[in-house]
């Protein structure tokens, strides 16, 4: 195994990383602005109110994208172990 082989590895792992963070990051940011944009135009600044719909939604995201996430953390997991039987 020589360099490019690991930063091979390095790369299709991070791109795997994005796009199993990606989604809830995402909806996480958008939720994000709008409690912030919300509570910019009618002044009310509760803490409680940052933290209880940001955290419902993204447990939603995950549920919803979870077979997505599994299926590539999988494929990425298959991809490595091609790599391991092919070094011997």
């Amino acid at each position: 195994m020589d360099t490019a082989d690991v930063l091979d590895i390095a790369n299709d792992a991070i791109w795997t990383l994005l796009a199993v963070a990606g989604p809830s990051m995402a909806v996480a940011t958008v939720v994000g602005v709008l409690i912030a944009l919300f509570q910019a135009l009618t002044q009310i600044q509760e803490m409680t109110l940052t933290f209880v719909p940001k955290i419902v939604t993204i447990m939603l995201s995950l549920l919803i994208f979870l077979p997505f996430m599994m299926t590539s953390m999988i494929e990425l997991m298959q991809r490595m172990m091609a790599r391991v039987v092919g070094l011997s």
